[in-house]
């Protein structure tokens, strides 16, 4: 009856949201990481317009003088250096955290931007603001730096001050700078790469580069499964499923919706009952479980693989977001109450001798589970044995191609 109720607010609050023309996998957004919002925003105006023109634009927004870099703890792939240095430069700042799966599917673009146009005057800016406290350590972005082949400047704003200062709210953000230090596009989310990278051309070519010979990309990004947002908010495309109590007490709607979850302070251990009968967009745990700020972690080790995550999914794609501080551990998943079909297996999925799939978590991550050329709904279940097992987020998507 809970979970009934909570689709019915969850219902309410999409629809002034404007759920029925939700963009595809909107961006992650700050502080309501709950919110169903999002989109894309992309406005040029002239060179030079500055904070000082009558327009009063905020930092941050298409016009306004760029920010200057501000309280970062960590340079990769470069020695520190500020905006001020970078005049002359066309500059476009990308902010995104590793275990981001929107962030994630834009590195193809932004390694084909770099390759293109980087010895034409282009320098691409990564702005690490992380969403969980454990991609504040230097050693984890280094791993996904090299993972994802970045090769431009990587900095981390631990901190969130550079965030701040760009008045940034989403994950991933772009903010395309002119020579003169002035911000002439934005674009919040995925998508709409032919667009940016023409942006990124026209201020090339003002800056006095020669970009003739160079072959735009006319590739707008995957299209979106339409029916993730045709068929009502109980077979849409889950949204982003956090499993931390900070989050969870934050959102309009919990992710999370047995209460025993948020009987005790941070820290528990709690004793849950899966209550079955499972809806789409919410998270069920059942269980020995710590309610960590971040995520929750199993608060035992078991030997019958008894304690569970299990959530009922809509789209084409799953992952999730696990952590691993101590020895690696094995997640068993299954999908209907069988191993996850050949067909649909993520590119993290392996499978056991006795036919079970399963993912090796050996570090703090962002694993892919499903990539199924069909959208549907379907009951998924996450179980380990082990206490190292912990759960800090799912994402969805509902691409017609790709991951």
């Amino acid at each position: 009856m809970v979970g009934a109720l909570l689709l019915t607010a969850f219902l309410a609050v999409a629809v002034g949201c404007g759920s029925d023309d939700v963009a595809p996998n909107p961006p992650t957004p700050v502080p309501e990481v709950g919110s169903l919002g999002g989109g894309t925003s992309s406005v040029t105006l002239p060179t030079g317009v500055d904070d000082s023109s009558e327009l009063s634009v905020r930092p941050g927004e298409v016009g306004s003088v760029a920010q200057e870099i501000q309280g970062i703890s960590g340079w990769i792939n470069s020695d520190p250096f500020t905006m001020e240095s970078l005049r002359g430069k066309v500059v476009l700042v990308d902010f995104w955290t590793y275990t981001c799966v929107n962030c994630i599917r834009t590195m193809p673009f932004l390694r084909e931007w770099q390759e293109k146009y980087a010895d034409e005057g282009l320098v691409i800016v990564g702005v690490h603001s992380p969403e969980f406290q454990f991609e504040e350590v230097r050693e984890n972005v280094e791993a996904a730096v090299e993972q994802f082949q970045i090769t431009w400047p990587v900095l981390q704003d631990n901190e969130m001050q550079t965030w701040r200062a760009f008045n940034n709210r989403f994950w991933p953000a772009k903010y395309l700078i002119d020579k003169d230090g002035v911000i002439q596009y934005t674009h919040f989310g995925e998508g709409a790469y032919d667009e940016t990278e023409l942006e990124i051309r026209k201020l090339l070519q003002e800056a006095g580069a020669t970009i003739d010979g160079i072959v735009a990309n006319p590739d707008s990004g995957p299209t979106f499964n339409e029916k993730a947002s045709s068929g009502g908010i109980e077979t849409g495309q889950t949204r982003e499923l956090y499993a931390g109590l900070e989050r969870n007490a934050g959102s309009q709607v919990p992710y999370i919706i047995q209460a025993e979850f948020y009987a005790l302070p941070s820290g528990g251990p709690i004793l849950l009952e899966d209550p079955g009968n499972h809806q789409n967009h919410f998270l069920y745990l059942h269980g020995m479980w710590l309610n960590g700020l971040d995520g929750a972690q199993h608060a035992r080790v078991t030997e019958d693989l008894e304690d569970y995550v299990a959530l009922k999914y809509f789209g084409t794609s799953v992952n999730v977001v696990l952590g691993s501080e101590g020895e690696p551990y094995r997640v068993y998943l299954s999908v209907d109450d069988g191993p996850i079909p050949l067909e649909d297996r993520g590119t993290d999925i392996e499978e056991s001798d006795e036919g079970r799939t399963f993912i090796f978590v050996d570090r703090e991550r962002m694993y892919r589970l499903i990539e199924s050329p069909e959208y549907g709904g379907h009951e998924m279940k996450l179980t380990s044995n082990s206490d190292e097992f912990a759960v800090f987020a799912f994402t969805f998507g509902s691409y017609n191609t790709g991951p």
